[in-house]
């Protein structure tokens, strides 16, 4: 992969920060643009730009079939056996939300239980929580051990009868850990117990297959694979969403509405009240095919040499202390410093045009776990390089001396 000729792709890279080049370490938070999302959304505005599925004039047939055509770039990238599979959210929060109120009305009474993990971000934990208060389920939690790996060997001992769906993480966004899902998965559907899948830290990571995972639920946002903000995906197996009643009611979800009655729309549509965002869908379908342009091969090999190296070096730095140490990991490295605030970290580096992310990452069961306020976090992605690494590390020596550690 040639690293240089894609750091071109995203023009933000060639601005200087503070004088110094940008080394962009933040990708599990988001991810930058390339030119052809951000020329995709300037061409919607510039010449498609119209509401979609109820116009007849050519605007509006032109911009209806370039979202659908997203959506089954999105059937693809997943490996969805149907489109309508596919709903457009705001992103994986919303898709949480819209599983945790629509499946939970449906299939959640008083004494049920709900499975998540211990590595969750809080976007998988508050949305079954606030569950749980409406319906008098109970919330479960398999636990994780000191490197940040889930404890698998007490799974079962966590299902029951009364195990009504399983959410997970896929990986985590605070540590990286890799959960083995496959395994996972076929371990909760012995027990028929449905699986919901938060891949947020995956999806512009590792491919993705939803038949071949065989889960129930999956949900991504397009902010973290290259795409446009305010724009995720949910899928679910067919049986599922119809059986599943609408999350919000509005225009474009309806087939029919008087004052007495309304009758909806069958799937993808019965979950996509009112005027979605068109130019983001659209982008996020140039996002999804500038991802698998580069090889999914190609993209793990290279992600995962610059955790090995980034991991090498950090731990060569005194006073260092690397959070989570999983067999299997994302590019995700959290790490404290002695003596010094991540978020002192943070603005220090930020001076020598390093951006990564401080703070518990939305993950505060997890910092609790470990017995930190914070962490610092570096992130990869398909344009970075040993280079940002080595800037990183010389940035830190930096913090070292401004504290005297």
């Amino acid at each position: 992969m040639n690293i240089e000729q894609i750091r071109t792709d995203f023009p933000i890279l060639a601005h200087p920060i503070h004088g110094h080049r940008l080394a962009y370490l933040d990708n599990a938070a988001t991810t930058q643009k390339p030119l052809c999302v951000i020329n995709a959304l300037d061409h919607y505005y510039h010449h498609t730009n119209a509401n979609i599925h109820r116009g007849v004039h050519h605007l509006s047939e032109q911009a209806t079939a370039a979202f659908e055509n997203a959506r089954k770039i999105v059937q693809d990238f997943i490996h969805a056996e149907h489109s309508q599979e596919c709903i457009f959210v705001k992103g994986t929060t919303e898709a949480v939300n819209l599983v945790a109120s629509s499946f939970g009305s449906r299939y959640i009474q008083a004494g049920d239980e709900i499975l998540i993990s211990a590595l969750e971000h809080h976007s998988n934990i508050v949305p079954w929580q606030m569950l749980c208060q409406r319906s008098g389920a109970r919330l479960k939690v398999i636990p994780m051990n000191e490197k940040g790996e889930l404890e698998l060997d007490t799974l079962e001992q966590h299902f029951s009868p009364k195990t009504k769906i399983l959410a997970i993480i896929h990986a985590s966004n605070a540590l990286g850990t890799l959960n083995p899902l496959k395994e996972i998965i076929h371990r909760a559907h012995a027990h028929q117990i449905p699986v919901f899948v938060d891949g947020a830290q995956t999806a512009a990571h590792l491919k993705i297959d939803v038949q071949d995972l065989d889960c129930d639920f999956f949900t991504f946002s397009g902010h973290k694979t290259y795409g446009p903000t305010g724009i995720g995906v949910l899928y679910g197996k067919t049986h599922w969403l119809e059986a599943m009643p609408p999350y919000q009611g509005g225009g474009d979800m309806i087939l029919s509405v008087s004052f007495e009655h309304s009758l909806y729309q069958g799937l993808p549509f019965k979950f996509e009240a009112g005027t979605p965002p068109i130019a983001e869908v659209i982008a996020l379908g140039h996002a999804l095919e500038y991802i698998n342009s580069l090889g999914w091969d190609t993209i793990y090999t290279h992600e995962q040499s610059l955790l090995e190296y980034a991991t090498e070096r950090l731990g060569s730095i005194p006073g260092l202390k690397i959070i989570g140490n999983a067999k299997n990991k994302i590019g995700v490295i959290s790490f404290t410093l002695e003596g010094v605030h991540p978020h002192d970290i943070g603005s220090i580096l930020d001076q020598y045009g390093v951006a990564i992310r401080t703070g518990h990452h939305c993950a505060m069961p997890i910092m609790n776990f470990f017995n930190v306020p914070a962490t610092a976090r570096a992130s990869f992605g398909i344009y970075n390089t040993l280079e940002d690494i080595d800037q990183l590390i010389t940035a830190l020596y930096e913090v070292k001396r401004v504290f005297k550690r």
